[in-house]
């Protein structure tokens, strides 16, 4: 490591003692009148809770239940199974047994939690959003700030991206966290305008723009016009980022200087303000990797494989950076990173004669993340190199053309074998027809029978596809679960 910032902590926060954890003692997070005065409810105790949750299967023992009212089904159905597994309280808007604050609209009252968390915070706040890697860029940008402030950062779990899923992941916020960081997504215009305005961050990511929700959108600018709305959020001061290479950088900073002090461009590109200067793959897999920043430079080595970790690390250290954070400690963060289960996850998993290797990109894809994906496949070293691609949805009307565009990206990867899954794979299962062995399953229980039999000691095997299309599965079942 060279050069690095040095303080982890940003000028404004709370004395640093160690956060909380909900393993050891009881420590509250929200008590019944401050739920109350935030939703402008009535409480009918007194109680506290250290967590929250409106997914009653993920109620714990002091958690805050929501019993949302939704188009599938009702939360309040689900409060008696709440507190039979431990919750500390609950926000309704019918009649409870249990000590709750009542409410006229349960989905309002999360927003308004979300908004009080975020009022009484002093941590500084980075939100993260993207077509492409916004998950993964939240967990490293989290791992980066966790790593030098142990127990005092704090993330969205999941994919909680959406207008439920941002006031939860706000309101589960510790009172005393000096980090926060939040990915926000959106499939119309207009969503994450509201979103921001919400987590109101210091700091502002995006990631790559790529064609996804395309059916919703007249062209990818539109799209980057709608990812730009994050910027509208910003709190006085703050700083936008964006991505250096992409053919939208100018559109991006168009949309961040009406609402930002700073602007940061990340990437691979000669004039990024952040970039990786020099990289090169080491015989592990690892990159090794010369960033250099406005103020800094760091050297470290990255441990998520391919070429478009590369881009996202350096916006990630862009973010650690405008928050004050350990460079350091970061670069070390780095070097640590495995994959998230569907989202480049790799998994050893038995096969005739030996084991296979399951790249695990299950969760979602687009033309974009199927390209990048595809090259890390091609770097593997490996007997065989498999691709297991599930059709991508939401690209609209220009769907078989972007599906039948990834052949030259499997030919690239000198793929060895195409095990093509569901109907919207029929145009690129006919443009390598005759280039490379394939076989086109209609559905993930097929492929996965398909796959489970011909796998052989030494495969590489790359498995990514919409999430709807259930790939998951298949990792699951290859990896031992029931799939």
């Amino acid at each position: 490591m060279s050069r690095s910032r040095g303080s982890a902590w940003v000028e404004g926060t709370l004395p640093l003692t160690p956060l909380p954890f909900r393993g050891g003692a009881f420590v509250t997070l929200w008590t019944s009148s401050e739920i109350a005065v935030a939703t402008g409810g009535v409480a009918s105790a007194d109680f506290a809770v250290s967590g929250v949750a409106f997914d009653s299967r993920e109620v714990g023992p002091g958690d805050l239940f929501i019993a949302l009212a939704g188009e599938a089904t009702d939360g309040h159905r689900f409060l008696d199974q709440a507190f039979a597994q431990g919750a500390g309280g609950a926000i309704v808007s019918a009649d409870c047994a249990g000590p709750h604050v009542r409410v006229a609209d349960t989905t309002d009252a999360l927003g308004a939690l979300g908004a009080a968390s975020r009022e009484r915070s002093h941590a500084r706040i980075i939100g993260v959003t993207g077509s492409v890697g916004k998950t993964g860029t939240k967990e490293a940008l989290y791992a980066c700030l966790d790593r030098a402030a142990p127990g005092h950062a704090h993330r969205s779990v999941k994919s909680y991206n959406n207008h439920t899923g941002v006031p939860l992941s706000l309101a589960r916020m510790p009172r005393d966290a000096a980090f926060g960081v939040f990915e926000m997504g959106m499939n119309h215009a207009g969503e994450l305008a509201a979103l921001t305005r919400l987590v109101r961050p210091h700091i502002a990511l995006v990631t790559t723009i790529a064609p996804a929700h395309t059916e919703f959108f007249a062209d990818e600018a539109a799209i980057a016009d709608a990812k730009g709305e994050i910027f509208e959020g910003l709190e006085p001061g703050g700083t936008a980022i964006v991505p250096f290479d992409s053919p939208h950088r100018d559109r991006l900073i168009a949309a961040a200087r009406p609402h930002a002090a700073r602007i940061l461009t990340f990437g691979l590109g000669e004039g990024a303000d952040v970039r990786a200067a020099e990289s090169f793959r080491q015989s592990n897999g690892e990159t090794f990797i010369t960033a250099r920043l406005p103020e800094d430079e760091l050297s470290f080595t990255l441990g998520l494989p391919g070429a478009h970790w590369i881009a996202n690390a350096m916006g990630v250290l862009a973010a650690v950076w405008a928050a004050g954070g350990d460079l350091a400690s970061a670069g070390l963060a780095l070097g640590d990173m495995g994959g998230l289960p569907g989202r480049g996850a790799r998994l050893t998993v038995p096969a005739e004669g030996g084991t296979a290797t399951i790249i695990d990109e299950s969760y979602n894809a687009n033309p974009a993340s199927m390209a990048a994906t595809l090259k890390v496949l091609g770097a593997e070293d490996a007997r065989r190199r498999i691709a297991v691609l599930g059709e991508m949805r939401e690209l609209g009307a220009k769907s078989a053309d972007y599906h039948a565009g990834l052949a030259e990206h499997v030919l690239a990867a000198n793929v060895d074998f195409a095990l093509l899954v569901g109907p919207g794979m029929a145009a690129l299962a006919s443009a390598l027809e005759g280039r490379v062995e394939l076989v086109h399953a209609p559905d993930a229980a097929t492929a996965r029978a398909r796959l489970t039999a011909m796998l052989r000691d030494g495969d590489a095997v790359l498995i990514k596809g919409s999430n709807a299309v259930g790939l998951g599965g298949v990792v699951q079942a290859l990896a031992g679960g029931k799939g």
